[in-house]
């Protein structure tokens, strides 16, 4: 995996909602579930979770989809893109359509998850799967971890040795 480039740039389908994102991503992941899978019109919907405070949004967001107390969907109002959701549970992130972003040539799902809806074709190349969801906060810290150790950039060359 490579990491992205900053800040990262997005857009809805008709472009009324912007994206801006200045830091890396926490993690990405590929979701199984039947609601996903409705709401991409596919087999799998495409996450970014990254930090609350590195994502701006411009333009109107509207609450929709099959939203909860603990869970909100946010939606372009005008072209009806699913754009971003929020859980109650983790106020710190924000989970962010993938394919909203301009550039996605650094982008691979990290973790499946809903597996045991998964279609029996989609074949996804994440090396961390979850027939639902990881089950304890420890064991997502640990994924975040692990996830940033793929995306960090390489550390400089050493005055000894000189440039790889």
């Amino acid at each position: 995996m490579t990491q992205p480039n900053l800040p990262l740039t997005g857009a809805c389908l008709c472009g009324a909602v912007q994206l801006h994102v200045t830091a890396a991503p926490l993690l990405t992941l590929a979701c199984h579930c039947r609601d996903c899978q409705k709401l991409a019109a596919s087999a799998y919907s495409l996450t970014v979770m990254f930090p609350t405070g590195a994502v701006t949004t411009t333009g109107e967001l509207v609450l929709g989809g099959l939203h909860s107390a603990e869970r909100k969907h946010y939606y372009c109002p005008s072209c009806l893109s699913f754009v971003l959701s929020r859980l109650k549970a983790a106020p710190e992130r924000v989970n962010l359509r993938a394919s909203l972003l301009d550039d996605l040539t650094w982008f691979t799902p990290f973790v499946e998850i809903m597996t045991e809806e998964k279609q029996p074709w989609a074949n996804v190349p994440a090396p961390h799967s979850y027939a639902r969801f990881p089950t304890t906060a420890e064991a997502l810290a640990d994924l975040m971890a692990d996830y940033a150790k793929t995306i960090a950039p390489p550390p400089p060359p050493s005055p000894e040795t000189g440039p790889a």
